[in-house]
């Protein structure tokens, strides 16, 4: 029944929808039905199409193509200005005027100075200072802060974002599942992410406040929006919920067994060079090799444990392989029917 359900909703993506179904779906059929539709009654589906329909009309294809470039930009522009090459200091003039050349360097050791000018005050003699000091909390010293380009972009970005969050929450046909979807909750924290940077000009720079920004990063699931592909992914993820809920259990009672075994198996000869001083350090381990992605940071050093670390091995592999013929059948179920639904649809057109 769930994939009965699933298929049907991959039905309503690809039809386009009557007017009585619109209606319906924004709750004036019987304003229809009698003939009184309003101007904004007419507009609002169309708002709502142009906005959410990507392959209704030529205008929405425009929006989507649109959106899906400042989602590039935007997740672009937040990687790139945590590189090196991208990050500047940001000096802060101090000015300082006094009566002794040591007062200087006692200011000096406040803060960090770059350049220090000295020169004379022409009627009373006093020398005047002035250096920079970069100001920061150890981790933006080292690496500086953005390049203010960037802080331009995100801007030129969120506006975009804002707008387009504000246009799709007035037309949307039930405003209560537009704030409930997924996807919307994670534009909208997204966007408001936005305004810890500008907390940052106006204040100290945290790095809190920057890594609060990782949010910004989800953005991509806005694509499930303008990709059917996705949306067949996540509807097999859907389909596969026990299968995947199978995997983890077995994956997670295989990593307590093999990290448990492993443990004492290394503690039954001689090994002065043993890695497994506790059972957590063994989940680590046992993470990585029943994943299969084997790291080498951890190694048994015994026979004992390298004959358990074999078996971790071969169980992991075993375990990951059960349930990917059941999710790989589900999604090219969906795939099959999704592409059938569309040559039908073209070929009526």
């Amino acid at each position: 029944m769930n994939t009965l359900a699933i298929l049907d909703k991959l039905d309503l993506d690809n039809e386009e929808p009557t007017e009585e179904a619109i209606a319906r779906l924004f709750g004036f059929e019987d304003a229809l039905l009698n003939g009184e539709l309003s101007c904004w009654q007419r507009t609002k589906p169309k708002i709502w199409a142009l906005f959410d329909e990507g392959s209704s009309s030529t205008g929405a294809r425009i929006v989507a193509a649109a959106s899906v470039l400042f989602i590039m930009v935007s997740v672009i522009s937040f990687c790139l200005k945590t590189h090196p090459g991208f990050r500047v200091e940001t000096p802060v003039i101090v000015d300082s005027i006094t009566n002794s050349s040591s007062a200087v360097y006692q200011n000096l050791s406040v803060t960090t100075a770059r350049s220090v000018y000295y020169g004379r005050n022409g009627r009373n003699g006093r020398i005047s200072t002035r250096y920079s000091s970069y100001a920061g909390d150890g981790w933006q010293d080292t690496y500086g802060q953005p390049h203010e380009a960037f802080f331009y972009v995100e801007l030129v970005c969120n506006v975009w974002f804002f707008v387009e969050l504000i246009i799709r929450f007035v037309v949307a046909p039930n405003m209560l599942d537009f704030i409930k979807s997924p996807v919307n909750m994670i534009d909208l924290v997204a966007t408001l992410s936005f305004y810890t940077d500008i907390l940052q000009r106006m204040g100290e720079p945290t790095v809190l406040f920057e890594a609060f920004s990782i949010v910004r990063i989800l953005r991509l699931f806005k694509l499930t929006r303008h990709s059917p592909g996705l949306r067949i992914l996540i509807h097999t993820f859907k389909a596969s919920a026990k299968e995947l809920t199978l995997l983890v259990f077995f994956l997670v009672l295989g990593i307590v067994v093999f990290a448990s075994l492993v443990y004492y198996a290394e503690k039954l000869q001689d090994n002065p060079d043993n890695q497994f001083k506790s059972i957590p350090l063994g989940l680590w381990w046992a993470i990585v090799t029943m994943t299969t992605v084997g790291y080498g940071d951890m190694a048994p050093k015994t026979y004992v444990g390298m004959f358990v670390g074999a078996l971790c091995a071969l169980a992991g592999v075993l375990t990951i392989a059960l349930p990917v013929p059941v999710i790989v059948s589900n999604f090219s179920m969906f795939y099959s029917h999704t592409q059938k639904r569309v040559k039908s649809l073209n070929s009526d057109m």
